[in-house]
């Protein structure tokens, strides 16, 4: 299996309702690093997984259009805890999306699965894998 994979950052607010999130359930700030990744059996004709500059601007506009928010106030997360797990799913799908539509290029046909990785810290991070 070949991959690749490109990054990219996430700047947001927000605040999680629960007693699990102890100091987390007021509003706070969160920058996540964000890995995309591609995955592929095989190389196309130019011996490439998918196109990394069309990766990665698909992944610059899905991080774009979540960036400089507060999540609480967004109503597609209306009463859901957009935590860093939640998050790495909505990006996932958004991107799984783009791919269908052709977005990344006739590479990405041959696409067979995508793995977002957002990363909370140096010391914790957490993926979402899906297949395409």
């Amino acid at each position: 299996m070949f991959t690749v994979t490109v990054r990219d950052h996430l700047m947001i607010a927000h605040s999680f309702r629960g007693e699990t999130f102890g100091p987390a359930q007021r509003l706070h700030g969160a920058t996540y690093l964000v890995d995309a990744t591609f995955h592929r059996p095989g190389l196309d004709g130019d011996n490439v997984v998918v196109d990394m500059n069309l990766a990665a601007r698909e992944v610059g506009i899905i991080v774009k259009a979540l960036s400089y928010r507060n999540l609480d106030d967004e109503p597609e997360f209306s009463g859901t805890n957009t935590t860093t797990e939640f998050l790495a799913k909505v990006i996932a799908d958004r991107l799984a999306v783009r791919v269908h539509e052709g977005a990344l290029g006739p590479a990405a046909r041959e696409l067979t699965g995508l793995t977002v990785r957002l990363h909370e810290s140096h010391i914790a991070w957490a993926d979402y894998h899906r297949a395409l």
